[in-house]
């Protein structure tokens, strides 16, 4: 596993004085990578310990994101907490953060004069608005950034705006953090120096809406059309026969000839001028749609497939959880609670020739009486 058999982050304390998702999930891939990482609760442990019971009595949220890390409970109201985390703080090299901004300065541990006392401290503050401009005291939590960022505007059918089924802002916000982190230590490995980074949720939102927010100000407003895409077509779901919605994508003229003479077997439509370009398909959806949606309804689902994999098409089917869990392609792993082993999902990045293992979940203040430091 890299150098003689260490992990990347391996001999690196993470504080991590944080709850709910974005940090955890910041932290949890840190711990992944070898880092040891102390995640600091209030005496009634993160409140995401309580989000749902699914996983034999746990909090799925919870066993996803807090594994290999060791659990302090602390309560940072008091002189005796605030000691402890001072001391933590003093062997650490990154923490990590998310309570409302100017919570830490109010308890003593304010960025800032951080900085100046551990020069080689890497600190990251996740926040949800910012820490200066008007919303920089409002509460936020995922729905409520993808409500007010303008996401849900993009998302779902015609009739209403709709939330992303997943914790899409506070898991984006999370990654960026991760990776800010991971440049600063890389940064400091040459100057020596750490830094105070700072990462909003409206920020990092912000960011990946990009495209459709330029396309709102180059006078095409990006409308919501469902499974199908604005700015490409045919990209939608297409029924078979046998009543199996199938995913397509054209990406380029060339797929799209290809489709026409092996999927439609309509070598034709390839010169009509309704359909010879994807600016002209996306003007005349509805009869590329027609078109397409007739060739689908007219084939069973291995029939569709057949004729799509000719083709050399991009397709999908239309799975929900209960086809995740069983498919094919699906990477787990395995990880150690109070409750016994858990499997879910492995992580995305992949080693060549290394087997990462994953550490267990703690529970609420296991690790209370403050181990020595790694060596």
């Amino acid at each position: 596993m890299g150098t003689a058999g260490r992990l990347p982050l391996e001999g690196l304390t993470v504080i991590a004085v944080e709850q709910a998702v974005a940090a955890p999930f910041c932290t949890a891939r840190l711990a992944d990578a070898g880092a040891r990482v102390i995640k600091i609760e209030r005496p009634e442990g993160d409140f995401a310990r309580g989000y749902d019971d699914v996983v034999a009595g746990q909090a799925s949220y919870f066993v996803w994101l807090n594994r290999g890390k060791e659990s302090v409970a602390l309560d940072l109201t008091t002189a005796e907490g605030k000691a402890s985390l001072q001391s933590l703080i003093d062997e650490a090299d990154v923490l990590v953060q998310n309570l409302k901004p100017g919570s830490l300065e109010r308890l003593g541990f304010g960025p800032e004069a951080l900085r100046k006392s551990h020069p080689r401290l890497v600190i990251c503050s996740i926040s949800g608005y910012g820490e200066t401009g008007p919303y920089a005291d409002r509460k936020a939590y995922d729905l409520l950034i993808q409500a007010e960022s303008g996401l849900c505007s993009i998302t779902g059918g015609p009739s209403e705006p709709a939330r992303v089924g997943i914790s899409i802002v506070d898991v984006s916000t999370g990654a960026t953090a991760h990776a800010a982190i991971l440049e600063a230590l890389i940064s400091r490995g040459v100057t020596g120096e750490g830094a105070d980074i700072r990462v909003s949720m409206f920020d990092t939102m912000a960011d990946w809406l990009t495209v459709p927010l330029l396309q709102q100000e180059g006078g095409k407003s990006p409308k919501r059309i469902g499974m199908a895409h604005p700015s490409i077509a045919p990209y939608g779901v297409f029924t078979t026969q046998d009543g199996k919605p199938l995913l397509i994508s054209i990406q380029s003229e060339r797929e799209w000839k290809k489709f026409c003479i092996e999927f439609l077997r309509d070598p034709d439509a390839v010169r009509d001028p309704t359909y010879a370009t994807n600016v002209a398909r996306v003007k005349n959806r509805a009869a590329t749609d027609e078109l397409v949606g007739s060739v689908f309804a007219s084939l069973s689902e291995e029939e569709a497939r057949t004729r799509l994999t000719a083709a050399d098409v991009a397709f999908a089917g239309v799975n929900d959880m209960g086809d995740l869990g069983h498919h094919p392609q699906l990477r787990r792993v395995t990880v150690e609670t109070e409750a016994g082993p858990v499997s879910y999902p492995a992580p995305a990045p992949i080693f060549m020739g290394e087997e990462r293992h994953y550490g267990a979940v703690p529970a609420l203040d296991e690790h209370a009486a403050l181990p020595p430091k790694r060596k």
